[in-house]
């Protein structure tokens, strides 16, 4: 049997495995590995392409728990319906609260990122009142096309996707003449000690994050159960190997990368000269307006969740009469987004993001058991192996945790009793 909360779901079930193919890469290939290949590389040298091949493999082990986890329910909310259902409904709030903070932050990082690299183009919209119009016009168009309808969100993130790929690809492409089949496997001599491996994987692991965005929308997937593990492996599994290939041939073409402040930038000035740093450049600019897109299409369904659920006001949870979108929620991502983006730091947020990301992972990794107790009869994805890559998957997570600063925790710690504070305001005003 499958959870059957979301009998009444009054969003368009639209998203087939492709849209969800289309949500996770978007989510996963942001600004980081414009950046990650540098830092690797210095740490790790010539072994730094297995390092991110280490890592999608330890994602994997975390993707195929989710993807089970997942195959259990057919309503919106991702994470939030998982925990509600295994722990109760203060633990899903949680899960929710945290989820969001962590978005709308980064969302908020990588749009005045987006707008501080248009000022390669024109210096004005770095600062003052054009960079504050640049904000609310790509933030405000963004809303726009995800309150218009689920299609027109997917097809503009489609559309950007493609543009995202073509630089990689060309680099790639061109890269390739470079490599020298003899220097692809490094030598034993060579070897980094194994503190740095750990580091180099802390790096690398945050250029993969955020495909756990695209099970949110299960509620507008066609047959989640089946379409969402499918989408979610394929995405993992091209971005693992486009990840590999990028830094291959990073390091054959400039074999000074570890020391590059801009790495990818510096791979194309190499292989076509100032063309090839513009064209990379761009790639910065589509691949942030991409991770935009689908954040902008994922997030404002945690809080249409929550709404759902009676955690927060049920305003949230209002759907537009004609497109059928959550669009007032859709609307308070935008301005909270905004409002970050043009006038906070908000640094000490950014770094509990990646800490929320892992506690998620192992907070439904840890909903497993309870779970297949609740629905012992599923028909959708199961993971392989009995508990082996369960107990794997959540000792890497943890693993990760450790090397977490205390700031984090505790920034993170007050962030989640923020949430029962509101979680217990919330209550009263439902039994007032």
């Amino acid at each position: 049997m499958q959870a059957k909360a979301a009998d009444d779901e009054p969003l368009l079930r639209q998203l087939t495995a492709w849209g969800i193919w289309l949500l996770a890469v978007n989510s996963m290939i942001g600004a980081g590995i414009f950046g990650v290949p540098a830092g690797a590389a210095a740490l790790t040298g010539p072994w730094s392409p297995l390092v991110f091949l280490g890592c999608g493999l330890l994602l994997a082990a975390v993707l195929l728990c989710l993807a089970e986890v997942a195959s259990h329910f057919r309503g919106t909310g991702g994470p939030i319906v998982y925990l509600r259902t295994a722990f109760g409904p203060m633990a899903g709030f949680q899960a929710g609260w945290a989820f969001y903070l962590a978005r709308v932050t980064a969302f908020a990082a990588n749009a005045n990122l987006l707008v501080a690299t248009l000022a390669f183009f024109w210096a004005p919209a770095g600062s003052g009142a054009p960079r504050l119009i640049l904000l609310a016009l790509v933030i405000g168009a963004l809303a726009f096309v995800n309150i218009i309808g689920a299609r027109q969100a997917m097809r503009s993130i489609g559309v950007l996707t493609v543009l995202k790929f073509l630089p990689l690809l060309i680099l790639c492409i061109a890269g390739l003449a470079w490599i020298d089949p003899g220097e692809l496997l490094p030598k034993s001599s060579t070897v980094p000690p194994i503190v740095d491996f750990g580091t180099a994987a802390l790096i690398v692991i945050y250029a993969f994050v955020g495909w756990e965005n695209a099970l949110v929308p299960a509620g507008e997937t066609k047959d989640p159960g089946r379409n969402m593990p499918k989408g979610l492996f394929w995405a993992l599994g091209l971005v693992t190997l486009l990840y590999v290939l990028i830094q291959v041939v990073s390091l054959a073409v400039l074999p000074e990368l570890g020391d590059s402040e801009s790495p990818l930038v510096d791979v194309g000035a190499v292989l076509f000269g100032p063309t090839g740093a513009l064209l990379i450049t761009v790639g910065v600019i589509v691949s942030v307006g991409g991770n935009l897109a689908g954040a902008m299409f994922t997030a404002p369904r945690l809080t249409y969740a929550l709404g759902r659920e009676g955690a927060l006001p049920v305003w949230f949870s209002t759907v537009h009469p004609l497109y059928r979108t959550p669009s007032r929620s859709i609307m308070v991502f935008a301005v909270a987004s905004f409002l970050l983006a043009a006038y906070g730091s908000f640094l000490w947020l950014a770094a509990m993001s990646s800490l929320v990301r892992v506690g998620i992972y192992m907070a439904c990794i840890a909903a497993m058991p309870q779970l297949r107790k609740r629905f012992p009869d599923a028909t959708g994805y199961r993971v392989p192996l009995g508990w082996t890559i369960p107990i794997g998957a959540f000792l890497v997570c943890g693993m990760l945790l450790s090397q977490v600063q205390w700031l984090s925790l505790g920034v993170t710690a007050v962030v989640l009793l923020m949430g029962a504070g509101i979680y217990a305001w919330t209550q009263v005003k439902r039994m007032a």
